[in-house]
């Protein structure tokens, strides 16, 4: 069994989305695969003032019952280049920073601390120190057309499952079920739908232990 979860690094719904991921990756640590997906936003679902994301971080906060406001700090012109806290971060994970580390890191400065994580410099100092890696070789990684195909590529995913939310978790078995879950922060859901799903793969299990395959005719 397996859950991707496709995240958009400065995204506040993925922010409020992380402490469902790690409960789960603890709740089912050794039963279920768990990966995550780089998933672009648009340039236009960025806020364009720090008025706007203020109101916007207000709803996710008060749904979230977070009792603390995100930073709009990040916040940079038009022209900013958003891509680059993620492609920083897929680019750590190239280098062996697999886990959530250096995403939460670049995730924390941003709607956190308020830093400029777009700006490639910042980003990569702020990962280089939470995955211990050597900045100028994520640096190199994080630019190089290799990085940019696979955070395109990852975002294409996200897209052709015909659905415009993130935080997206997707869950598939190995009978061939699949639940797709968009815009969802809550782990009740979640947990409920692997739990079916467990159990409709060890009900599998169990019937092919007693009768084998299937007839081939």
């Amino acid at each position: 069994m397996k859950v991707t979860y496709y995240l958009e690094v400065i995204s506040s719904w993925c922010h409020w989305a992380e402490p469902t991921w790690a409960e789960l990756q603890a709740r089912y640590a050794g039963r279920v695969q768990f990966a995550w997906r780089i998933a672009l936003m648009r340039p236009q679902d960025f806020p364009v003032s720090p008025a706007q994301a203020d109101w916007f971080y207000r709803r996710s906060g008060t749904i979230a019952r977070a009792p603390y406001m995100l930073s709009h700090g990040w916040l940079e012109g038009p022209d900013c280049d958003y891509a680059v806290p993620n492609l920083v971060a897929e680019a750590a994970r190239s280098l062996g920073a697999t886990g959530d580390t250096v995403r939460h890191a670049l995730t924390h400065a941003a709607v956190r601390e308020g830093r400029k994580v777009a700006r490639l410099e910042e980003a990569v100092a702020i990962a280089a120190a939470a995955g211990q890696l050597d900045p100028a070789l994520l640096r190199a990684r994080a630019t190089s057309p290799e990085i940019r195909a696979t955070v395109d590529a990852s975002t294409a995913e996200f897209h052709s499952l015909q659905i415009t939310q993130r935080p997206a978790f997707v869950l598939d078995d190995p009978i061939g079920d699949r639940a797709v879950f968009s815009g969802l922060i809550r782990l009740e859901p979640l947990v409920a739908t692997l739990e079916a799903m467990l159990a409709d793969t060890a009900a599998y299990a169990t019937h092919r232990a007693h009768f084998g395959d299937p007839p081939a005719g």
